[in-house]
């Protein structure tokens, strides 16, 4: 099962602690926040003790008006549950009783100066991240047009070469060879491991560095796959769709993707028939189908005659 460090989060956040038990590794499991007003409020019913607690100004000012005999065992409560975390944000005072009972039971305590809503959205999209389902697979990435182009294609069959001469057009880079691709938002967001960051493989000219050579215009760390290109070896004995009629999908970690299937053959001009085939897709999402006017005109020639 997929967690995320504690430590990481820390890091990430930059939240101060104020207690940080050396002996204690804790692990989130969800990227789900909570907030827990109503535990305060002696609710202990479907707490969700295995998220992340963050108290606010609201939280923190409401305990202070609790009867201290009610407070400690409100709170004697809250931290005998194993949660990963409470931290108080917006600046708040952490309450000397918060730390008693924090050491009691090893739970970690930390304070931020961020106001609480932003803290928990920053916290909620990194530990989203994280937490993603991914998978690697062998490929280019690129954006094109602002569309995000996941090239695929046997060993040799010329994918980082294509990539190399469309970012040699202005087109971006995100990833050569290996590509991680972790489900986020309903989405596909690619990126490159941390080792080929930038860097290409051509054959008879071994390992480039993107950034060096076109710039930092010319790669970027991260982008959502909107469209699969499968460059496979020309067959004359398979039909081709010649018209746009067939609609291909990829199946990527349960999201369907567009999917174009481009033949491979000297003469032909790969790269910028993935340029065209980035413009077509933007067209289409724009509600622009060059297959439905062709349709239209040939529908009217028909009643004409």
């Amino acid at each position: 099962m997929q967690y995320v460090k504690l430590e990481d989060l820390v890091s990430y956040t930059e939240i101060e602690p104020v207690y940080y038990p050396e002996d204690v590794q804790s692990r989130i499991y969800t990227p789900d926040i909570v907030r827990p007003g109503l535990q305060m409020a002696g609710y202990f019913e479907w707490f969700s003790f295995e998220r992340v607690q963050v108290m606010g100004k609201s939280e923190t000012l409401y305990l202070k008006t609790l009867d201290e005999k009610v407070k400690s065992d409100r709170l004697d409560k809250f931290f005998s549950f194993p949660i990963p975390a409470l931290i108080v944000a917006n600046e708040m005072e952490v309450d000397d009783i918060i730390i008693y009972y924090a050491k009691k039971y090893k739970r970690p305590v930390f304070k931020s100066k961020q106001r609480t809503d932003k803290l928990v959205n920053i916290m909620i999209n990194f530990l989203e991240e994280e937490l993603a389902e991914e998978t690697t697979l062998h490929g280019v990435c690129l954006e094109v047009f602002g569309v995000g182009v996941f090239i695929r294609g046997k060993s040799s069959i010329g994918k980082s070469e294509t990539a190399l001469e469309l970012i040699n057009r202005g087109h971006r880079l995100v990833a050569d060879d290996a590509v991680i691709i972790k489900k986020v938002e309903g989405g596909l967001k690619a990126t490159c491991p941390e080792l080929t960051r930038h860097l290409m493989e051509i054959r008879g000219i071994g390992i480039l560095d993107i950034q060096h050579l076109f710039g930092v215009g010319s790669i970027r760390i991260e982008q959502f796959i909107e469209l699969v290109v499968d460059l496979e070896e020309w067959d004359d004995n398979k039909e081709y769709d010649r018209i746009g009629q067939d609609e291909d999908y990829t199946d990527i970690l349960g999201i369907k993707v567009p999917t174009v299937i481009i033949p491979v053959r000297p003469g032909r001009n790969t790269s910028a028939i993935i340029e065209i085939a980035a413009k077509n897709y933007r067209q289409k999402l724009l509600g622009f189908n060059p297959l439905e006017t062709y349709n239209k005109k040939f529908r009217s020639l028909i009643q004409k005659q």
